[in-house]
C-alpha cells in the first residue's frame, strides 16, 4: 500500500479538524469517549474514523455526513432532487399499488386508479 494519507481520509480528517477548532482535541475526546491519539490519527487521515464517531460528529456539530466525507463544503450537505421513471405501462408502479389495497374493498379500483394518476401526475404525465 502506498505512503501517505489516502485523499478521502484526508477530507474526512480536514473537516473533523474545522469543525473541532473550538472544543480541544482532550475536550472532544471526553464528550464523545474516543482517544486523543486516534482523533489526531483521524484528522491527519492516517487511520479511517469508524462510522458511529462520524455519525456521532455529525450529529453533535449539526452538519451532513455529505460534509463530514468532503463531497461538499456546504454543512447542510448536499440536496438531491429524487426523480423516478414511472410509466403508466411500469409493472413495478403497477404491482406496488396492487398491493397497497384490499381487493376485496369496493373502493380499492377507484384508489388505485387515483393513485396511478397522482404518480403519473407527479412525473409529469409519465414522459
Amino acid at each position: 500500500m502506498p505512503t501517505g494519507a489516502h485523499p478521502r481520509r484526508q477530507l474526512v480528517g480536514r473537516h473533523s479538524q474545522t469543525l473541532s477548532t473550538n472544543p480541544s482535541q482532550k475536550k472532544m475526546c471526553t464528550i464523545n469517549g474516543c482517544q486523543q491519539s486516534s482523533l489526531a490519527r483521524y484528522e491527519t487521515g492516517s487511520i479511517i474514523p469508524p462510522l458511529e464517531l462520524l455519525l456521532w460528529y455529525a450529529d453533535y456539530f449539526d452538519v451532513s455526513m455529505d460534509y463530514i466525507f468532503g463531497r461538499t463544503d456546504k454543512p447542510q450537505g448536499k440536496l438531491y432532487k429524487y426523480n423516478p421513471k414511472i410509466t403508466a405501462d411500469t409493472e413495478q408502479l403497477r404491482q406496488f399499488i396492487e398491493m397497497c389495497f384490499d381487493p376485496a374493498s369496493p373502493v380499492s379500483e377507484k384508489l388505485k386508479t387515483s393513485m396511478m394518476e397522482l404518480f403519473l401526475k407527479d412525473d409529469g404525465g409519465g414522459k
